[in-house]
């Protein structure tokens, strides 16, 4: 009784066995599981087989096991073992130990990556946080069962054996994915200061998976937002672009505005929500990432974080454009305002930074279709990136659809095509308003001048 009542006073409201984590989990075999050995990554056998040939556990953990279960093909595989990262390090050719917060190995067979943790053990008080709970670094190891607890969410916490084709659930991941339902490990409140990115991953498997957000896991997100300002905006970037290149982006961004994350998260997620001159092109942009995603073809983060700043470099270019500069350098200063701002909020890479430049300043090129210009264009070789964004803007009604036609033509034409379509005067000009020149004065001065 006192125990309940303590835990009533407290706000706690999972039963302890679950607070303190289940050391019996419940043993799903092949047939009530269903998961198709097929879907696996040869590569993560090997790493589970070579740990256990060498006397330790092993498992395929967190989402590969919630894909396998959901009868989709992961695109990553995580490891968990009992093996300390030395040990793991130890045993194979490739093998990186990487991390602050916590320890990981990172273990390659040629250009496919694998992550191997050791089980974590209860956080303890001694971890060092931040002044808002934030834990900064914590490499405490532990059982299997301690392990389940640390992990994020119900349909996380699972553990797979393609030896025995077992599955060990802890939390009842496995009835939540029946449901439908994203529900978080323990306190919410507690989770989420603990690492305020979670609230990001909730929105993002929310909108990937289709799932239902648990109350009590949705309830204190609204409240607890501005936690998320004091997580490294390198790792605020890193969350952001897996929920842009998840295959539902625009799904995740409506799924952040509903639950209260957009306004001052991230002030590209405001832009990219609210501003109505660009909203078409942005939602075109996002429709053509998911396509990509979901047909397995590549996503260039900086096309796509070109698209997402695109309408604030246009705004900033009319500006400059306005106060007297020439089109071409308005267009220069527009994007390093741009870039400046953006690279503080959101920690971009010196790459992509200079993929976003590359794509804008081709923009005006486009529309010079006369002379060597076309053909010059053609050698640049961030061209295909450059056509693709002049075509979103074509297709968002941004600029003359006849425009982004031509260019297809001349890309794609023989050297007599190109040739014509030289010949062809362009019928609008889209680049806007230019400069005006001061007349010449032709009349001779007077001797009094």
């Amino acid at each position: 009784m006192i125990k309940k009542f303590i835990r009533k006073m407290l706000g706690v409201k999972n039963k302890p066995d679950e607070a303190l984590g289940n050391r019996k989990p419940k043993v799903l075999h092949a047939k009530e599981h269903g998961i198709d050995p097929q879907l696996l990554s040869s590569n993560a056998i090997r790493v589970t087989q070579t740990l256990q040939e060498n006397g330790f556990k092993a498992f395929v953990v967190g989402g590969a096991v919630r894909d396998l279960l959901l009868g989709v093909k992961p695109k990553d595989f995580d490891i968990a073992t009992n093996a300390t990262p030395e040990q793991v390090k130890r045993l194979f050719r490739r093998a990186f130990i990487i991390g602050r917060r916590f320890q990981i190995v990172h273990v390659m067979f040629g250009q496919d990556l694998l992550e191997v943790t050791t089980f974590r053990g209860p956080a303890t008080e001694a971890a060092p946080k931040d002044e808002h709970g934030r834990v900064l670094r914590d490499n405490t190891f532990g059982e299997q069962h301690e392990d389940a607890v640390r992990r994020d969410f119900t349909i996380n916490a699972m553990y797979y054996d393609p030896s025995s084709q077992t599955v060990l659930d802890y939390h009842g991941g496995i009835a939540d994915i029946r449901k439908k339902i994203l529900r978080i490990i323990g306190v919410p409140e507690a989770r989420y200061r603990e690492d305020p990115v979670r609230m990001l991953r909730v929105v993002r498997f929310a909108a990937k998976l289709q799932f239902t957000i648990d109350a009590a896991t949705r309830a204190p997100i609204a409240i607890m937002a501005p936690l998320i300002n004091n997580v490294p905006s390198a790792r605020v970037f890193d969350e952001m672009l897996k929920l842009l290149m998840s295959g539902h982006a625009m799904a995740c961004l409506q799924q952040l505005r509903k639950e209260g994350l957009h306004h001052g998260l991230m002030p590209l997620l405001d832009v990219v929500l609210e501003q109505p001159l660009g909203e078409k092109f942005v939602t075109l942009a996002l429709a053509n990432t998911d396509q990509r995603v979901l047909q397995g073809k590549t996503v260039s983060p900086g096309f796509l974080f070109a698209s997402l700043l695109w309408h604030q470099v246009v705004e900033k270019w009319d500006a400059y454009k306005a106060a007297g500069e020439l089109s071409i350098p308005a267009l220069h200063l527009a994007a390093d305002d741009v870039l400046n701002t953006q690279t503080d909020a959101l920690a971009l890479q010196r790459k992509i930074g200079s993929d976003m430049r590359d794509i804008w300043a081709m923009q005006p090129r486009f529309e010079k279709r006369a002379g060597k210009t076309p053909y010059k264009l053609l050698e640049n070789t961030r061209l295909r990136a450059g056509y693709d964004f002049l075509l979103l803007r074509c297709a968002s009604g941004e600029i003359e659809a006849e425009i982004g036609e031509w260019w297809t033509a001349f890309i794609n034409g023989d050297e007599a095509e190109r040739e014509h379509l030289l010949t062809i005067k362009p019928k609008h000009e889209s680049s806007g308003p230019a400069k005006k020149r001061r007349p010449r004065r032709n009349a001779p001065r007077k001797a009094s001048e």
